[in-house]
């Protein structure tokens, strides 16, 4: 197959054009064509006069070779079809290996495992994906919070509740595993090929939901509202889980265990550190989220172009360095989207955000984060940045009115340095409720004035961002993990058998990263029951 790339291609043009052009420069005609498809899409919109798409496009040909060996160098490149997967090199082999949460981690964690003929068995904290749907929306309504089940815990992770957007940083090969695994499981297909792509909180548990199934299907048990309690050891390494469901304690004998626990599971964190498990303080960021009309972002991002319906809701990810040497920088920006209560703790507020497939919601938001540092923890304990979180998260809740309210602040109060009494043109989407408040009984003031100057950066960089009406919600703290659990070259942590991963141990940033993670660790466990070659 023949890739063409940086085909710039019209808002308007019509479905076949991005073959037309590439079969233009490969110099062949459509009667060569054997099929074809868009491998990558991307909006250029640095010129607001003239926004457009730019595209790579894949054409399989009847004479591939003649046709390439007459381009000139750079033209296109042979790619191949074929998607890496998992080769098994012996039949299984130990105990049925357990896998500690059911994020995206967990997930591809069980389901490489599952395949591998290992019937892993997963403990997962909170409901299954369809009755965590209810438990969150009873939050958002009532502000009754249920502890093991929210918008942090149960089945798909903190991931499945936002805008499942599966942007990464890594170059890894199983990249493209993971988005053809979500595909297969009923996601979007788009996701194969948009630069920036994204599934949408009404469609992602329902692929959630399908992985599972294919687990079970394979030997493979998933027990949910089972949170994992201890852990036992023989010789240093690690020979049972401990667990409490609903039925009262239990223990399971393996040699492997995957702790996939997400960034929010302070609690399990201290088990395991009590038990042995080495760790290390890790930076992460503190906020709040920002929302604007999702029209003024439009129109700051495409300009005359801001209402053409092939653009859809615009996005934006914006950094700076500030003064103090800190990082500020947008995260996890929700088009169309709605700031939503994830609190997972009684009496700490702390909130996210989230998108449906079609980002079709009035306001915009997204977290507006200033770094963190081991240095600003006061404590040489590993586990000591799950203090500042709970610190900050305990001001919201009480700054909020102590019902899981949240305190907001309007963007030209917080540069004025006054709290805010009333709300402007921007309608805050959080619910329960919010309060009219004062971040500076919030924040740490590294991070207080952080926010002030990076909302006038960032003005620099998005027209209208430091909007007077634009409203911050506060307090935005789970973006990352505050601690790593390191790993040895067979991806085992300081006690045998112990596999740390995904966002909780510190190896992720997100659903793709801790996909690829999950995968990774899996087949480490494979490696080291001999199972597969290295």
């Amino acid at each position: 197959m023949l890739r063409v790339i940086n085909l710039k291609v019209p808002l308007d043009a019509g479905q076949d054009f991005p073959l037309e052009m590439a079969l233009k420069k490969l110099k062949t005609g459509r009667e060569q064509v054997l099929s074809w498809h868009i491998s990558k899409k991307s909006v250029d919109a640095r010129d607001k006069g003239d926004v457009h798409f730019v595209m790579a496009v894949d054409v399989k040909l009847k004479k591939e070779d003649a046709v390439f060996r007459a381009l000139k160098p750079g033209v296109a490149q042979q790619v191949s079809e074929k998607i890496p997967g998992i080769v098994l090199s012996r039949q299984p082999v130990g105990p049925r290996p357990v896998v500690a949460g059911f994020g995206p981690g967990g997930l591809f964690a069980a389901l490489i495992l599952a395949r591998a003929g290992l019937r892993p068995i997963v403990l997962e904290r909170g409901e299954r994906v369809d009755q965590r749907a209810r438990s969150t929306e009873i939050f958002a309504s009532t502000g009754t919070l249920n502890p093991e089940s929210n918008i942090q815990f149960g089945e798909g992770g903190a991931g499945a509740f936002s805008d499942g957007k599966l942007t990464t940083g890594i170059k890894d090969k199983r990249c493209r595993m993971v988005l053809k695994e979500l595909c297969d499981h009923g996601a979007p297909e788009e996701i194969l090929y948009l630069a920036r792509p994204h599934i949408g909180t009404d469609k992602l548990p329902l692929v959630v939901a399908a992985i599972r199934e294919e687990i079970l299907s394979l030997g493979g048990e998933v027990r949910f509202s089972t949170k994992m309690t201890g852990i036992r050891k023989q010789a240093g390494s690690l020979c049972a889980v401990e667990y409490m469901d609903e039925s009262g304690k239990g223990e399971i004998e393996t040699d492997a265990l995957i702790v996939a626990i997400g960034h929010s599971a302070a609690d399990t964190q201290q088990m395991l550190f009590m038990a042995g498990v080495d760790m290390m303080q890790k930076p992460f960021s503190v906020g709040a989220r920002i929302e604007h009309s999702q029209s003024l972002i439009n129109q700051s991002q495409y300009g005359k172009f801001a209402k053409h319906p092939a653009l859809g809701a615009a996005e934006y990810h914006l950094s700076t360095k500030l003064k103090s040497g800190r990082g500020a920088y947008t995260f996890c920006m929700c088009p169309g989207g709605t700031v939503v209560p994830a609190a997972s703790r009684v009496g700490g507020l702390c909130v996210n955000g989230m998108s449906t497939f079609a980002r079709d919601g009035e306001n915009a938001n997204a977290a507006l984060l200033i770094d963190v540092r081991p240095e600003d923890f006061g404590d040489d304990h590993p586990l000591a940045g799950y203090t500042l979180q709970r610190a900050w998260e305990s001001k919201a809740f009480r700054a909020g009115g102590s019902d899981y309210r949240a305190p907001v602040q309007l963007a030209g109060d917080l540069l004025s340095g006054r709290e805010t009494k009333a709300l402007g043109s921007v309608k805050p989407t959080y619910r329960p409720g919010v309060t009219c408040a004062d971040f500076r009984a919030i924040l740490p003031d590294y991070a207080y004035q952080g926010l002030k100057e990076a909302i006038l950066a960032f003005d620099r960089q998005l027209k209208g961002f430091a909007l007077p009406d634009a409203v911050l919600t506060a307090v935005e703290s789970r973006s990352s993990c505050p601690v790593r659990l390191p790993r040895d070259a067979r991806y085992e942590s300081s006690i045998g058998g112990v596999y740390p991963c995904g966002e909780g141990a510190g190896y992720a940033g997100g659903i793709m990263s801790a996909s690829v993670d999950g995968i990774r660790v899996a087949e480490a466990v494979l490696k080291n029951r001999g199972m597969m070659e290295e």
